[in-house]
């Protein structure tokens, strides 16, 4: 009797090794960063020695490229089919919003690498990433004209970079729901700031441009210096000696008040968390109406966002720098701020439950990082109340005018 590859003990490699390997190094790099991440970390993830892996992929810069890509390749060939001929324009949006999102949820772990690491790609391979997500805008705008005749190119761009935000948010959290409910709720978002009326803040209104000043406190530029450059830089391409410099202060000076650079960013986030969650605790003091405490949270918080536009960018791309006790502090502090958040949705929308509403809340703190990059946080009154109607509408379903509140 002839014997089976399995009674003599061969180990066949499974057919799809490629694609194994493929999903175990986009969870890593999104999981950990792109610097995060090494060969053998990923070798480990798929059960297979470095050297097999070196076999499929020659570098880590190799698979971080594959991943990155087909992640937006994915974005791409699943609205490919959707816009044919005689299809009606709510026909279209409703079928690219939906495989969108499909196609998130089933990215959901490795869904950040195109948003927050993508910087890491070279040259060719970053255009390549534009061009990709271009197509899925074009794609989502080209409806959306025929049904919103009166929108501008820039109010297009800007609903569709809304959308691609509201369905990317999911990514950035692990709050949980049926997938069902996922798909209906994050449809019905979207639904709602695509229908956003939008005022034309014009090509005029370019980011202020002011000074800079250093603050005289040591201790505040550092953490003021320290922010810019990480943001301007990266992390790890800005030294101490650049921080030293920026403030004023010889380098040893730095660490009479912090360990190191990861002291630094931990102490930057806190502030700014200790800062977010005092405008909360004012807003539940002094305002009774659950309405009008929601629309002070969100104003308090664009408001904030605009002001130090590094703290969010920095934060989803160099978080993974603080230690893991860190990392915890600030998930919980941040954990505590989106509850408050969700409190008040659901005392104006009794419908949702809870974990509805931790989805929209996470929608809208998408939108407001997603919109101000794309605006490079123009700090003027029109780009705010367009972010503030975005937001209006994802967490409200309408518009709320805003009235006299107290000031944070």
């Amino acid at each position: 009797m002839a014997r089976t590859a399995g009674e003599h003990g061969i180990r066949r490699r499974p057919k799809d090794r490629k694609a194994q390997i493929a999903r175990a190094s986009a969870e890593a790099f999104s999981e950990l960063g792109y610097h995060g991440v090494s060969m053998e970390s990923i070798a480990s993830r798929v059960g297979i020695s470095a050297a097999a892996l070196y076999r499929h992929y020659s570098s880590k810069y190799e698979l971080f490229r594959g991943a990155v890509l087909n992640l937006g390749q994915q974005l791409v060939d699943c609205t490919a089919e959707i816009d044919v001929d005689g299809a009606q324009p709510q026909q279209v949006l409703d079928g690219l919003v939906s495989a969108l999102i499909d196609t998130a949820m089933a990215n959901r772990a490795a869904g950040g690498l195109y948003r927050w690491e993508a910087r890491y790609l070279h040259g060719d391979d970053q255009a390549l990433l534009i061009d990709q997500l271009r197509t899925v805008h074009h794609r989502i705008q080209r409806p959306l004209a025929a049904l919103r005749p009166g929108l501008t190119p820039r109010q297009l761009t800007t609903l569709s970079t809304a959308a691609l935000s509201v369905i990317g948010s999911i990514v950035d959290h692990r709050a949980k729901l049926p997938a069902a409910q996922v798909q209906v709720l994050l449809a019905q978002l979207v639904d709602k700031v695509l229908a956003t009326d939008l005022p034309d803040a014009g090509a005029q209104h370019e980011p202020d441009v002011a000074t800079r000043r250093v603050d005289p406190a040591k201790y505040e530029a550092l953490l003021t210096e320290s922010m810019r450059l990480f943001n301007l830089n990266g992390y790890r391409d800005t030294s101490m000696d650049d921080i030293a410099s920026a403030v004023g202060i010889p380098t040893s000076g730095i660490y009479k008040y912090f360990s190191g650079k990861s002291d630094i960013l931990a102490a930057a986030f806190r502030r700014a968390a200790d800062r977010l969650s005092a405008d909360l605790a004012t807003i539940a003091a002094t305002v009774s109406d659950p309405e009008d405490a929601l629309t002070a949270v969100t104003d308090a918080y664009v408001t904030r966002s605009f002001g130090r536009p590094e703290l969010d960018y920095v934060y989803y791309n160099e978080r993974l720098n603080m230690t893991a006790a860190d990392q915890r502090i600030l998930h919980d502090m941040q954990r505590s701020t989106v509850q408050t958040w969700v409190e008040l949705v659901v005392a104006v929308r009794p419908e949702w439950t809870q974990g509805q509403a931790r989805f929209a809340v996470h929608a809208a703190m998408s939108l407001v990082i997603d919109i101000g990059r794309l605006v490079r946080y123009s700090n003027s009154t029109e780009v705010r109340a367009t972010v503030e109607r975005l937001v209006d509408m994802t967490l409200l379903g309408r518009y709320r005018l805003r009235t006299t509140l107290p000031t944070m």
